[in-house]
């Protein structure tokens, strides 16, 4: 008899148990054991409290809450760029059982108003303005088709007022509320980016988000002792999970460089503030790496971080351990849905698996690899459509049962939608989204395989791979490059490099040397700008004569 191959199945045993829990009763418990320590440090506000401070504060928006009306299960958005503010109401709303509606602090008055419309949000906390977005202007032209909407609080005006409620509110009521709540309640609905038609409402419990944040800290070692630097967005469950959450069940320090990323803000305040762990998605630490001033910071403080939200370079993760001292540092996978994090790498895993796999499953999580037709699980080695299950998984879309239907089937897996192999030892690779796949001519193109190549040539700083639509092939491979700061390259230049070393069919046929990337506000690649952007630029060569593809 023959022995079936091993399966693409993996299961995250654990002897340390899920939190069982809500996040306002774990807070309360880190604040009794670490209640000195430093808790949240904002930088661009000047601002910093101790966790005691900070559950004070929470108190205080708890009970001016509940004044105003909110009742558990209530909606309570919030649409701000990272400041103080954000991390008191995630907590406040959370002790008093409100779904807190995070807002994208890119969005424009269309996807404002569908948040506010498709959530019901009766609390709406926002900044004034931030960039070129003046928010309150923006509120007031959607309002009147929000019914839903009763109270608007502006960050920068009306905080004091709102807290000077709490006294309508005995501190009693508040403890009455807490304890009626439930770790399954309902506590966050995230949009996720809707690529395609109108975002969907990711429905996150206290069970799903406070447990990923604590395993994510666990797997980086947090503890009361560490300091993250959070430059990544709250909005994000990069920023509110693995970064809030992360912190607060471990006792850990938040430090938020500013409202949003800048690398120069980053580097100073690791180095100020001696952080000893920093996040990120790999387009901020290539811009923290090319600063030219990164040789003027002292960066040793720093041992672990995580970089998240896309694929890795290999010598984008080696110089970060080299240069920036992270030598713990892991690669997270996951989303929205899941609350986010499905594998992580661990700190101590050798560096090849580090920079070329996203790691092995987390605790208390399952994972498979299927045949996108036919849902059947492929042997190890063989790509296909990674899935999700465990405590993890969101309870579903917000009003939208035929999405969540869609999305997780009736086993309770989240298909995830990106192509993935696991490995002998467990490790899961992502080679592409099912929908990024390019096929060329029937051959299957992975465009992170392509990326990683030309990562390798030492004047390419970033590059980002799409397919375009031929007549002859259906797809043709196109590459969008940025070189390193003083570096020419040419289209030849890359041809030459690629000659010989990857199969023909995969060198690109189209090349575009660009100084940015369109992107999204967490600063992940926006792959359907760039293939709109090219399918008109290359209909325009066309037009004028150009040869056809």
């Amino acid at each position: 008899m023959h022995a079936m191959p091993p399966l693409s199945y993996a299961h995250g045993t654990s002897v340390t148990p899920l939190r069982g829990e809500t996040i306002g009763e774990n807070l309360r418990r880190t604040v009794l054991r670490c209640g000195k320590n430093d808790a949240l440090v904002v930088r661009s506000q000047g601002y910093r409290a101790s966790y005691e401070a900070l559950w004070d504060e929470t108190t205080l928006v708890a009970r001016a809450l509940m004044a105003i009306g909110v009742g558990r299960g209530d909606r309570v958005g919030l649409w701000s760029p990272n400041r103080y503010e954000w991390v008191v109401v995630q907590y406040a709303a959370a002790r008093i059982g409100a779904i807190l509606v995070n807002l994208n602090p890119a969005y424009k008055t269309a996807e404002l108003e569908y948040a506010l419309l498709q959530s019901e949000a009766s609390v709406l906390f926002l900044a004034r303005a931030f960039r070129q977005s003046d928010y309150v202007g923006m509120l007031a032209e959607v309002r009147d088709r929000c019914p839903a909407l009763e109270t608007a609080v502006v960050l920068d005006q009306d905080w004091d007022a709102l807290k000077a409620r709490a006294h309508e509110v005995p501190l009693t009521d508040l403890h009455a509320r807490e304890r009626s709540l439930q770790f399954d309640d309902p506590i966050n609905i995230q949009y996720t980016s809707g690529t395609t038609g109108f975002p969907k409402g990711a429905t996150l419990t206290h069970n799903n988000v406070l447990n990923n944040g604590f395993f994510v800290g666990e797997a980086i070692r947090l503890t009361e002792a560490d300091r993250v630097c959070i430059p990544v967005p709250f909005y994000h469950c990069f920023g509110m999970v693995m970064g809030n959450l992360a912190c607060t069940s471990h006792g850990a320090t938040m430090v938020i460089p500013g409202e949003a990323f800048e690398p120069l803000t980053v580097l100073e305040t690791v180095a100020e503030e001696r952080c000893t762990a920093l996040y990120g998605v790999p387009t901020m630490f290539i811009a923290e790496l090319d600063h030219p001033r990164f040789d003027e910071l002292d960066l040793r403080s720093l041992r672990t971080g995580i970089m998240a939200g896309s694929p890795c370079p290999v010598e984008v993760m080696k110089n970060v351990i080299s240069r920036m001292h992270m030598k713990e540092i892991t690669i997270c996978y996951g989303m929205t849905e899941t609350s986010p994090v499905s594998t992580q790498s661990a700190h101590d895993d050798p560096i090849e698996k580090r920079v070329a796999t996203v790691g092995r499953v987390h605790p208390h999580v399952e994972v498979k690899i299927v045949e996108p037709e036919t849902g059947a699980i492929v042997p190890r080695g063989e790509p296909g459509e990674l899935c999700t299950r465990g405590y993890s998984v969101m309870l579903g879309y917000w009003k939208n049962e035929e999405a969540t239907r869609t999305a997780i089937d009736a086993a309770g897996w989240m298909h995830t939608g990106d192509i993935a192999t696991m490995d002998e030892g467990g490790y899961v690779n992502i080679t592409g989204r099912i929908k990024d796949m390019i096929i060329r001519g029937g051959e299957n193109i992975y465009p992170r395989e392509l990326e990683e190549f030309l990562h390798t040539h030492p004047g390419v700083s970033e590059a980002q791979v799409i397919g375009v639509p031929s007549e002859k092939y259906g797809e043709e491979v196109m590459a969008w490059v940025r070189t390193k700061p003083d570096v020419t390259l040419t289209e030849a230049d890359l041809l030459a490099h690629a000659k010989g070393k990857i199969a023909t069919f995969k060198i690109p046929r189209y090349w575009k040397f660009v100084d940015a990337f369109p992107m999204t506000v967490t600063g992940k690649v926006q792959k359907y700008r760039m293939r709109e952007i090219a399918v008109v630029e290359l209909e325009l060569h066309v037009a004028a004569g150009a040869k056809t593809a």
